[in-house]
């Protein structure tokens, strides 16, 4: 059994290394994409379900003014159509912030 060279053993390192660094890469992003999408959902659900609770004094309104300049392709604008559409009795952007911190 021949024994490797230091550079071959140098070189299996290094492939082992960039093999864990890709790995440990993966798990970063879907770490990453996991915080997002439990934040995401919190958001979406606040004011679908707690109608009377004001989140900053109107997280729905906030998002109704905020998603049209942050979402640039039609695909995505569609998928929030009913989080867009102006609700009854819901504060104006202009009262947003104006109420007492919690």
């Amino acid at each position: 059994m021949a024994r490797k060279t230091i550079g071959e053993r140098l070189a299996q390192l290094e492939a082992q290394r960039k093999t864990l660094q890709i790995r440990l890469s993966k798990q970063e992003r879907a770490i990453d994409t996991r915080c997002k999408l439990l934040i995401g959902a919190l958001v979406l659900h606040r004011p679908e379900h707690d109608r009377d609770v004001q989140i900053g004094g109107g997280l729905a309104a906030w998002l109704r003014s905020e998603l049209p300049k942050f979402l640039i392709r039609d695909g995505d604008r569609d998928l929030f159509d009913d989080l867009l559409k102006p609700q009854a009795n819901e504060p104006t952007i202009g009262n947003i912030g104006s109420g007492s911190a919690v």
